[in-house]
């Protein structure tokens, strides 16, 4: 087992990962997609998503094809309230959103629709798709540990360490009414069984240096800020302070070290940003055609160097700040499993008061 304690350790196993981009690295080579053809017409976005690099996403995909994308942005249970409403007379042709449970919960509001495409199905591992092919995963983010290099000497190796009574008030952790933190508990779940995952909870309650506050960006500055000094988050969130200036995180990086959890069991749990055809799409064609746009090379190294994000297509070049992280086992369990167990990990959360 390695720890990742500085951006030039060796780097862990290629599981997902396999080649680099960027300025030095232009021979690595990468999986090569078909073009898309030229379409006219229109597509009706709604998105969650709130990253202002993926307008880059957007004009390629309209350049590439002439389909003219309109958008609808808000929060993500806004916009499945809105679809739901909107009912058959909705104008949503595709819904973008992040996280494995919300993805299902649109499915299960019945806002989006089954499709077929053999270009997804190539494209993308099965443990990123919805079993009945309603949503899919285009990019990930590893949700993992960090801590204070200059605290911590044996700092905690699994998501079941953060429970060890030695680490008691020094954890930083979000909220239980947090999506990730409740498809972590969700995959946990999966893995271990409820009983033994309301066990952990129950401890790792007990273990917080704080009552859960913040985004995961916060959960980090607990550690610079002496607050705390083991905190969860996704990666990306790290390696964007790594790509460019964090305000209370950049500057003092260099005392967090990181571990990619239960590398010796299950790997370390990936969050999904991915989508949907809507349920009554107009441009049902337009919409696929999107989605295909999404698996393509060309916005699958996108994800990784506009917003620092792992590709969901193997093989894809990752940026630089992503590299530094080290290569690692995921957790390839099917994130319909996961999703399936979000209730149950909220029911879970809230009995051991994670508030």
């Amino acid at each position: 087992m390695k720890l990742v304690t500085g951006f030039n350790r060796e780097l862990l196993m290629p599981s997902i990962l396999s080649k680099v981009t960027g300025a030095g690295l232009a021979g690595a080579l990468v999986l090569a997609s078909a073009p898309l053809a030229f379409a006219a017409g229109e597509l009706n976005l709604y998105s969650s998503r709130h990253y202002d690099t993926d307008e880059r996403l957007y004009s390629d995909f309209e350049e590439m094809t002439g389909i003219k994308i309109n958008r609808i942005e808000g929060k993500a249970d806004e916009l499945i309230a809105r679809m739901e409403a909107e009912g058959a007379n909705s104008p949503a042709d595709v819904l973008l959103t992040v996280d494995t449970s919300r993805l299902e919960r649109a499915k299960n509001a019945g806002v989006l629709q089954p499709i077929e495409s053999a270009v997804l199905e190539a494209r993308l591992p099965g443990y990123v798709k919805d079993d009945d092919n309603q949503w899919f995963g285009f990019s990930q983010r590893a949700r993992i540990l960090f801590y204070d290099k200059n605290d911590v000497s044996e700092p905690p190796m699994t998501y079941q360490d953060l429970a060890d009574p030695k680490y008691k008030g020094q954890i930083c952790i979000r909220s239980s009414s947090n999506v990730y933190t409740q498809t972590i508990t969700a995959a946990l779940i999966e893995h271990l069984g409820a009983d033994a995952v309301k066990g952990w909870a129950d401890a790792v309650v007990g273990n917080f240096a704080r009552a859960p506050q913040g985004g995961d960006t916060d959960q980090l500055r607990g550690i610079v800020s002496g607050e705390c000094d083991i905190a969860m988050s996704n990666t990306y969130y790290f390696a964007r302070a790594i790509r460019k200036p964090v305000k209370g995180l950049s500057d003092s990086i260099e005392m967090i070290g990181w571990v990619f959890p239960n590398q010796d069991t299950d790997g370390a749990h990936m969050n999904l940003s991915g989508g949907g055809v809507a349920a009554h799409a107009p441009n049902k064609e337009n919409a696929i055609k999107f989605l295909e746009y999404l698996a393509s090379d060309q916005a699958q190294r996108y994800f990784s160097a506009g917003n620092d994000e792992y590709p969901a297509v193997p093989g894809v070049a990752i940026s630089p700040s992503v590299a530094q992280l080290g290569f690692f086992k995921p957790d390839d369990v099917d994130a319909s499993a996961i999703a399936s167990n979000v209730p149950a990990a909220q029911k879970l959360l809230n009995e051991a008061g994670w508030q």
